[in-house]
């Protein structure tokens, strides 16, 4: 059984948020489980070529835009899954951060971080 509290994960800063991480590729569960807060007012354009991954609000607003362009709300009890390694937009509200658990698969190795002019994680 693996048990974690918040203040005992590793936690990267991407740039435009905080991605807080609970189980990572060690842990052996063939996915990861994160606590990202999306700092208000920012703009992330992300891909992901090597994971599929999930979403769902807690807490805040925003959106997601997608490749054709059509902007989905996103606010607490939305979830938005990328289960064709979609090319899209995270827009946080600019009135207060955006809190998202999300699951990747494969799993995180653990540092990997978004580079935010290009289409993939990078890792320091």
């Amino acid at each position: 059984m693996i048990i974690r509290h918040l203040d005992e994960v590793t936690s990267v800063d991407w740039g435009n948020g905080l991605s807080r991480r609970f189980l990572l590729e060690t842990d052996g569960m063939g996915y990861s489980v994160t606590d990202t807060i999306v700092r208000a007012g920012t703009k992330s354009r992300l891909e992901y070529q090597r994971h599929l991954e999930a979403c769902y609000c807690i807490e805040g607003k925003g959106a997601v835009v997608d490749a054709e362009g059509t902007t989905h709300p996103i606010r607490p009890g939305t979830l938005y899954a990328l289960d064709q390694h979609d090319p899209h937009f995270l827009i946080a509200d600019p009135d207060q951060d955006l809190r998202l658990v999300c699951v990747f698969t494969p799993a995180l190795a653990g540092h990997e971080r978004h580079t935010l002019d290009s289409v993939e994680f990078s890792r320091y």
